[in-house]
């Protein structure tokens, strides 16, 4: 590794698993401090251990606002900033037009949607000048799949959501971008669509993502050498989307 984040401050929602996980542990590894948040104490825990003593791991429900302050408390206790803030929690309920229920819609929102707007908002005190806003999106923003048209549209409004955030960056002195994996080998895609790996044939590199591959283009938005890309959305996604 090459110690691009040393120094750093680096919150990550969403941390538990997959994703997440993947990029709190680069950052880590790229000498980052970094708060993990995610819901289930246990594989928070597990994952606080696997990364060591540059993670600490607050237990939070991003769609509850009570939650996030005891997050953002626990920051500003033990760090006093954030340089990079990365909102990566999602969820998503498959259904299909005819079958959409009030419950997937709330849920899906609450965290995509409501999630992502207030852990960045209530992230803005403790953000340092020039500090890295990074928001995962979604390839279902272009190409929604079959039963994932309630979590393309949330994905849809959280790209909007950063474009208008890029647009106050000079006067809140941050950049915000979207990070848009493709179709990527995570707990959270195989209980979305099961081990369909069918998923591979729509990629035109022949395959679906790893984490990690996630997580080196987020290690570069959250770096200095990104320090001009500022309402852009990555599509990490092996062309999935692009052709």
């Amino acid at each position: 590794m090459t110690d691009v984040l040393a120094g750093k401050v680096a919150v990550v929602t969403g941390a538990n698993s997959g994703i997440g996980l993947a990029i709190a542990k680069r950052f880590a590894a790229e000498g980052a401090r970094v708060f993990l948040a995610g819901r289930r104490q246990e594989p928070l825990d597990a994952a606080v251990a696997e990364i060591g003593p540059a993670a600490t791991g607050v237990r939070t429900d991003v769609s509850v606002q009570a939650d996030l302050d005891g997050l953002y408390s626990v920051v500003r206790e033990e760090a006093g900033r954030i340089d990079v803030l990365v909102a990566n929690a999602g969820s998503a309920v498959p259904q299909r037009l005819g079958e959409i229920t009030e419950e997937a819609i709330d849920a899906t929102f609450g965290t995509n949607v409501k999630g992502t707007i207030f852990t960045v908002q209530k992230a803005l005190p403790l953000l340092s000048d020039g500090a890295s806003v990074v928001v995962t999106g979604s390839t279902s923003t272009l190409r929604p799949g079959p039963g994932l048209e309630i979590y393309g549209a949330s994905k849809a409004a959280v790209r909007n959501l950063v474009r208008s955030w890029a647009l106050s960056a000079q006067e809140r002195k941050f950049r915000v971008n979207v990070l848009s994996p493709g179709p990527t080998e995570t707990p959270g895609l195989i209980g979305a669509v099961g081990q369909d790996h069918r998923l591979a044939s729509e990629v035109p590199l022949g395959r679906i993502g790893r984490p990690d591959e996630i997580a080196a283009v987020a290690t570069f938005l959250a770096s200095d050498a990104s320090s001009f890309v500022n309402g852009v959305d990555w599509f990490v996604d092996g062309g999935q989307a692009q052709v």
